[in-house]
């Protein structure tokens, strides 16, 4: 299975919302995924669902307080660290150029999302204020 970054963005906006609980089997799950969940079986959207919701967790972006029978995940929180990433991924324009950087690389990692996410905002803050920022 493949990372989808919009959906780690998708997931974390939602847990940042105050979502605690994800009941994988329910036709609420389908709008997280977008447009990735289109004509998806309810099974493999749950399947996508989950394993984002793990690697959030491996990644040290959110704590995960359960997994419980009949698929449903409990959330306890967004961590400092996944709050930095969201904050530098938040802005759908800041967002839409992250990502075709990325792409125009050829690849990339959380930290190089993070990393260029970071950049365009700094360049976004110094053409609004004028004030160069050494970071």
């Amino acid at each position: 299975m493949k990372r989808d970054m919009d959906l780690v963005r998708n997931l974390l906006l939602e847990i940042e919302d105050g979502r605690r609980a994800f009941e994988l089997m329910t036709p609420e799950i389908a709008e997280i995924l977008g447009e990735d969940g289109a004509g998806k079986m309810p099974r493999e959207q749950a399947e996508l669902i989950e394993y984002h919701l793990a690697l959030l967790g491996e990644a040290g972006l959110i704590t995960i307080q359960a997994k419980l029978s009949g698929a449903v995940w409990q959330i306890g929180q967004i961590t400092w660290a996944g709050h930095d990433f969201l904050d530098t991924i938040r802005d759908p324009a800041i967002w839409r150029e992250t990502k075709a950087g990325a792409k125009q690389a050829g690849g990339f990692s959380l930290d190089l999302l993070k990393a260029l996410a970071k950049g365009l905002i700094k360049k976004k803050i110094e053409q609004h204020t004028g004030v160069e920022l050494d970071l």
